[in-house]
């Protein structure tokens, strides 16, 4: 199974939480199957990314990054590369990668769909198809800032920063409810 293939298969059997969630797993999944270069980067239209709500073992606390270029706090994650194997591949090498935390636990069930207009590494305005999913920490877990964060930190789920936008709000909701 090829990366692509394996995001067909998780919007394709995604039984999404609510009809916006729903719209938006068609428009994706309808993008997917038109474009073969969906999930790469240089699919200037847009792109398929890979994230990951990585909460510490009680579930009570989420790992966020002060984003460089956002400036703000958001989820773990970023751009799908050849070597993954699958989207949870993907999203696991995205959390461990900007954490430092060794021994995340995947769901590999898609938890939320996210799409927002950026301009990425490509330098051009495009799209991020964000598929995002859930992780827990083990209890000894250990941060460890990447270059890609300004900051790294534990937030308590029920409390997000200031500057929360929907998305992370609506991303962290649904990774808590799954327990």
């Amino acid at each position: 199974m090829t990366l692509r293939d394996s995001v067909i298969r998780a919007l394709t059997d995604w039984v999404a939480p609510d009809p916006e969630q729903d719209t938006l797993r068609h428009a994706v999944l309808s993008f997917v199957l038109a474009r073969e270069d969906a999930c790469e980067r240089a699919c200037v239209p847009g792109h398929i990314t890979a994230s990951v709500a990585v909460l510490d073992h009680t579930g009570t606390q989420v790992l966020l990054t002060l984003h460089p270029r956002l400036g703000r706090w958001v989820q773990l994650g970023g751009h799908c590369e050849a070597e993954d194997a699958d989207i949870v591949a993907a999203a696991l090498r995205e959390g461990h990668e900007e954490s430092g935390v060794a021994g995340l636990r995947m769901d590999p069930n898609l938890v939320a769909v996210h799409v927002h207009p950026v301009t990425c590494s490509l330098g051009v305005p495009t799209r991020h198809l964000d598929l995002q999913f859930v992780a827990h920490a083990p209890a000894d877990a250990r941060i460890a800032l990447s270059d890609e964060s300004l900051d790294l930190r534990w937030w308590p789920c029920a409390a997000l920063p200031p500057d929360t936008d929907h998305a992370l709000a609506y991303l962290v909701s649904q990774a808590t409810a799954r327990g």
